[in-house]
């Protein structure tokens, strides 16, 4: 194909996908994204209306209501289980014991096993075939924060006993929050929720039977309820995620605190959170996520009268108070524009980049993005405070987790080499920023934060190169793939910390050449990628894989055969099918539709201004 002929089908394909995704913007200017319908979700959300149904309470919703929203979930898991009898957590996920057990909990709980026997009967034998409790509890391991829900939801529904559930030291919560990582807690930093309502139930249930120690639990019920009311968010759901809400409000109303000011609010979240089907989702929206994503991979392409509500939309979404649930610093972003979001450090470099990128790409075109209205600030304060809440969640081994610094027991709370590679990118991104407007940026605070940066940024590369596998590849923290050993996605990862690599001009480090190498290796026979070699190729891998060679000449055969895979599947409408690559707390799956088109627009950009340019010969001549 000729250098003309290959820019023009590169070109046609990228004018496609951006189109796409540009056309996918809300009313505001920004992209809102749908999060995939979850079994799990719906399970637990039954079984929250169950509970409160039981109690006949009519302060949020009457008994009609309940037993409707009931009969939509139960129709809906029934309609939705898979041939083996399981449940996964998507519509598209093989089945899982958790997700299963908890789907087949609540046609016990709302006593309906009758009007559905076949679903029932499948389910039943699924969960004795995956071994029951033992597995549930052998899939989570240390970390209480996903069994111990299960259990007690399974527990509710009359089919566990109490004495098989772990107890959970609810009482630890009336402790000041920064005592929280010193303690230890069973669960991950963002489950403080679930440990106080779910260790009082199972307490409520399953008194311990040594006297003092039954009465030291029983003095803290109390202020643990008012730390847990402190917390919820106006909006009543805890992360905007419809389990943890769920897991909250069902263990209130199982110890007869269904009119609780939580469990009702709880309630409101559930019930708004319902889809027309009648199913739930994982979580309420990646708002903010997903439009950082999709401003940094348009890039320069998204037009001038774009940028200004996106800009401002974007520094709105910007905490600028402690935050009452993690008692995080002001300065970090949300994945979600609604009250139940929490700061965290994946969001907050996307943010801060889209900002950047945003305010520079402006000022290119001859726009005054200074002028722009920013309420209470400037674009420059907001990244300087953006840049001291990375610089102050660093942990000690020089890696970012995503919530909390210090807290390094549970997976999910250490330190992530892709959360990491993010933060590295926004820091070094933010210091050019200051190195190019010395006017606003040369304060002896700044300069401090920059001294900071300098050395934050290389012990991060050190806590990456330590963090490689041996094979060359890095393994990401809310990634996976259900279909790799592991459920692992080490592709995900090892594009995302080559990301950094590249924009901090570090790809000719041993680390970044054996990351390239794996990647290279991991091409499947019909050009695409999965999670690893031999893994179905699928849309957001493989264009995450091609976006990463693009940026080194000698893998430009293999970027070549990754554009055509990509580019036959935007010619013929194939390239929107989403996977469910995301992890939602540990172990529990999602799909984001707007991945699969985001991705592609950022690889389809960088091919094509490669095309345009003309530097990069070797693809024209094998496309």
């Amino acid at each position: 194909m000729t250098s003309d002929l290959y820019a023009d089908r590169i070109d046609q394909a990228f004018q496609t996908v951006r189109g796409a995704l540009l056309g996918d913007r809300n009313s505001a200017g920004h992209w809102e994204g749908e999060l995939s319908t979850s079994a799990l979700s719906t399970a637990t959300a039954v079984m929250a209306l169950e509970m409160i149904r039981r109690d006949g309470t009519e302060a949020v919703a009457s008994q009609e209501t309940l037993r409707q929203l009931i009969d939509g979930g139960l129709s809906w898991l029934a309609d939705h289980q898979n041939e083996d009898g399981g449940w996964g957590d998507t519509t598209l996920s093989v089945s899982n014991i958790s997700t299963s057990m908890l789907a087949h909990a609540v046609f016990h709980a709302t006593g309906r096993t009758d009007d559905f026997p076949e679903a029932v009967s499948r389910a039943a034998n699924y969960v004795d075939r995956c071994g029951g409790v033992p597995a549930v509890v052998a899939r989570y391991g240390k970390d209480k924060t996903f069994s111990v829900p299960i259990l007690t939801h399974c527990a509710l529904a009359g089919l566990v006993d109490w004495k098989e559930i772990a107890p959970l030291p609810f009482e630890l919560s009336c402790l000041p929050a920064q005592f929280y990582k010193t303690v230890r807690l069973p669960v991950v930093s963002y489950a403080l929720p679930a440990l106080i309502a779910i260790g009082q139930v199972r307490h409520h249930h399953r008194k311990p039977w040594f006297l003092p120690w039954r009465w030291v639990r029983n003095a803290a019920r109390r202020p643990s309820l008012r730390v847990l009311e402190r917390i919820q968010p106006e909006g009543g759901g805890f992360l905007e995620a419809t389990p943890l809400t769920s897991f909250v409000t069902m263990s209130l109303a199982g110890m007869g605190l269904a009119d609780h000011p939580v469990a009702r609010r709880g309630l409101q979240f559930i019930i708004d959170s319902v889809r027309p089907d009648g199913s739930w989702p994982i979580d309420t929206n990646l708002a903010t996520w997903v439009t950082t994503l999709s401003v940094n991979a348009l890039g320069e392409t998204l037009s001038p009268e774009d940028r200004e509500p996106i800009f401002r939309w974007l520094l709105g979404q910007q905490y600028r108070t402690v935050h009452p649930y993690t008692n995080a610093d002001p300065g970090g972003w949300a994945w979600t524009d609604l009250p139940g979001g929490v700061p965290d450090a994946d969001d907050t470099p996307g943010a801060m980049l889209a900002v950047m990128r945003l305010f520079a790409a402006a000022e290119r075109d001859g726009q005054s993005p200074e002028t722009w209205p920013i309420e209470g600030t400037t674009v420059d304060a907001s990244l300087a405070n953006a840049a001291r809440w990375l610089l102050d969640l660093q942990n000690r081994d020089g890696g970012w987790p995503t919530f909390c610094r210090g807290w390094g027991s549970l997976p999910f709370d250490r330190s992530s080499a892709d959360i990491t590679a993010h933060g590295l990118r926004a820091l070094h991104a933010w210091t050019d920023w200051c190195a190019a407007r010395p006017d606003t940026n040369s304060s002896r605070e700044v300069s401090g934060l920059l001294l900071q940066a300098e050395g934050a940024i290389r012990h991060g590369f050190q806590f990456l190169e330590r963090r490689q596998r041996a094979d060359g590849s890095w393994l990401p923290l809310w990634f996976g793939n259900q279909f790799a050993p592991d459920d692992e996605n080490p592709l995900y990862g090892t594009t995302r910390v080559l990301a950094a690599y590249r924009d901090c001009a570090k790809m000719d480090t041993p680390a970044a050449r054996r990351g390239l190498e794996w990647l290279q290796a991991q091409q499947n026979e019909d050009g695409g990628w999965g999670g690893v070699r031999g893994v179905e190729s699928s849309v957001e891998e493989t264009a995450l894989a091609t976006e990463a060679l693009l940026a080194e000449p000698a893998a430009h055969s293999q970027a070549v055969r990754g554009l055509d895979w990509l580019v036959e599947r935007i010619e013929d409408g194939r390239w929107t099918a989403p996977t469910p690559i995301g992890f939602y707390f540990a172990k529990l799956w999602y799909f984001e539709r707007l991945y699969p088109m985001v991705f592609t627009v950022a690889a389809l950009r960088q091919a094509r201004e490669q095309a345009t340019s003309g530097t990069a010969p070797a693809l024209t001549e094998q496309m």
